[in-house]
């Protein structure tokens, strides 16, 4: 297949254009910024530079590349700016579907997130409603998800990966970045609320995979959803950082993902199937 990856330089895109091209794909690597034309070429792919933002550029890119598939990894996470993400999510998308629909592309696989869902008792499958009706600030976040996967579905087919957290190369929670660094410091108490995790390799393989998944939206997550009184003194401690203080309470919409669709009816297996393994190996 001719696959167009937006976002091709972020922390799955690096992982997944890789594994794209061994599988045979004619990969076009899309990218904001120009510094990173040298990496996508080095993964494999033909590297382009656009701004999701600007349509006619956009659409300009994606007619000269006439992809079978728009894979979809935008965000703005990296200085944790989380209004320009909410942006990628409503704008970006809308504009990166309006052009792939011009372009006659048949399916788009987009990245979305599990820890949308309504409230409730247990971890969520993919029937489960989005947290619609959210106060703020967490409205703000579900609404950009929520108009995503609206855009997404304009498509004659789409696969929506609703992700777990990410932890691994290129996020958060590495040795020196943000969620480190705040465990260090301890400002992070351990709660109540159930996280689900997926480590970037396992991501990014579900995104390869994908491509021969049926439309719909599929939990990408570990097997293990867990509280972080469970799971962050054992970061703290991989970290060598103090044990957190620990915080009665759950912030809304904490409950978890399951992630049955993808393992028993798609054939997705996650190297890391827990946190547990996975944190060992990636901070030890």
């Amino acid at each position: 297949m001719r696959i167009f990856v937006a976002g091709a330089a972020g922390a799955i895109g690096r992982l997944m254009v890789p594994a794209l091209v061994q599988a045979g794909h004619d990969v076009v690597g899309m990218t904001r910024s120009p510094g990173h034309v040298d990496t996508i070429r080095q993964l494999g792919a033909q590297p382009v530079v656009a701004d999701v933002f600007d349509r006619e550029q956009l659409e300009t890119e994606v007619l000269r590349a006439r992809p079978d598939c728009v894979i979809h990894q935008l965000t703005s996470l990296g200085n944790r700016d989380f209004a320009a993400n909410s942006r990628i999510r409503i704008e970006g998308t809308r504009n990166l579907v309006d052009a792939a629909l011009k372009a006659g592309t048949r399916k788009m696989i987009a990245q979305s997130i599990a820890w949308a869902y309504e409230p409730g008792p247990s971890p969520a499958a993919e029937e489960v409603p989005l947290d619609l009706d959210a106060p703020l600030p967490r409205q703000g976040t579900i609404q950009g998800v929520a108009a995503l996967e609206e855009e997404v579905s304009r498509m004659p087919e789409s696969v929506i990966l609703r992700y777990g957290m990410f932890y691994g190369p290129g996020t958060w929670f590495e040795q020196n970045e943000w969620m480190a660094e705040q465990v260090r410091l301890g400002q992070i108490p351990a709660q109540d609320g159930i996280t689900s995790f997926v480590h970037v390799e396992d991501a990014a393989r579900a995104a390869v995979l994908a491509l021969d998944w049926p439309p719909g939206a599929v939990n990408i997550v570990d097997d293990e959803p867990a509280s972080s009184r469970e799971w962050l003194p054992v970061y703290a401690d991989l970290l060598g950082a103090p044990a957190p203080t620990y915080e009665p309470g759950s912030p809304r919409g904490e409950r978890g993902a399951l992630n049955t669709k993808a393992r028993q009816h798609y054939g997705w297996q996650p190297i890391y199937p827990s946190w547990r393994s996975g944190f060992a190996e990636n901070l030890k």
